[in-house]
């Protein structure tokens, strides 16, 4: 049974879209469905009934699934056990967002280093969906990238940085513990716009307002973001760990809003789906070990 109608069958699913599969597999949408038509053909029966654009699976294209998705994982942990066989691990290629690279990086690349002194590390900075791309397409081993989802990688959780409200020195608000999320919208905004599920939680939290904030600046660049806030042109909602050397220098006050409790910046370890190596295990482990609060820049 040929793999690659296999994973076009399973994506296909995932992506409840043949376009998107194709896209994932870097494919025409005439490829992937010539891939499921060529599974049908070996399978002897048909797995999703067409309606035009629309299609749904069949009840033997739904019993036929799980078997679909287990073969895959097989295929892709025998793989994995034949590269562990066949050589030594010397190098790690690992791709992370620009955020990861400046407030993380600098913190496990020393561990790293002292568990693997031989080692030898690549480290590419780009989006979360360039660094995805780049993994599946097997251009480096591991991701440290936002909350992603893919039929080809495993990701699972590495870091939560809460999402903090910071002020500059003599503020309105800088010597309050707390405030209401109303208070905050009564100020000049800097926003830090990322894109990602997080922030868009913090923009609903906004809509749920009377009045809506008057957001001054929005900026794509975290430093930039920062050093605006800095200098006094608005207050602004930051990870914490961006600002950390800011706030122990004072040029920042973090100033808690009890609505924001449960909003994080989330990071996720990905790699393809069965090959997690060892670096993969130790940074696992890492995640547990250091203490993001108290380290230094």
């Amino acid at each position: 049974m040929n793999i690659e109608n296999l994973e076009a069958f399973v994506y296909v699913i995932h992506f409840n879209s043949f376009n998107k599969a194709a896209d994932a597999l870097f494919l025409s949408q005439p490829s992937i469905t010539a891939r499921i038509q060529s599974l049908e053909r070996e399978l002897d029966t048909r797995l999703f009934h067409r309606e035009g654009r629309n299609f749904t699976l069949t009840e033997k294209g739904r019993q036929f699934l799980p078997y679909a998705q287990q073969i895959l994982q097989s295929f892709q942990k025998g793989k994995q056990q034949l590269q562990s066989n066949n050589s030594e691990m010397k190098e790690i290629r690992i791709g992370c967002t620009a955020s990861v690279s400046h407030y993380m990086i600098p913190e496990i690349f020393p561990v790293l280093r002292k568990k693997y002194p031989e080692l030898k590390i690549k480290l590419v900075t780009g989006p979360s969906e360039a660094i995805l791309q780049k993994v599946t397409e097997n251009e480096i081993d591991l991701g440290l990238v936002r909350n992603l989802t893919h039929p080809r990688v495993d990701s699972v959780p590495f870091y939560e940085d809460p999402i903090r409200l910071f002020v500059h020195p003599g503020h309105p608000l800088w010597e309050k513990d707390s405030v209401s999320m109303e208070e905050a919208g009564n100020h000049s905004l800097v926003f830090f716009e990322c894109g990602s599920l997080d922030w868009i939680k913090l923009h609903r939290l906004f809509e749920a307002l009377s009045r809506l904030p008057a957001i001054d600046l929005y900026i794509d660049n975290i430093e930039s973001a920062k050093k605006c806030i800095c200098k006094g042109l608005g207050i602004g909602f930051l990870p914490e760990l961006c600002a950390r050397r800011e706030v122990r220098e004072k040029r920042l006050y973090p100033i808690e809003i009890p609505a924001l409790a449960s909003l994080t910046l989330r990071t996720n370890l990905i790699a393809r789906k069965g090959e997690g190596n060892e670096i993969w295990n130790t940074l696992l482990t890492l995640r547990k070990e250091i203490d993001w609060k108290s380290a230094v820049d």
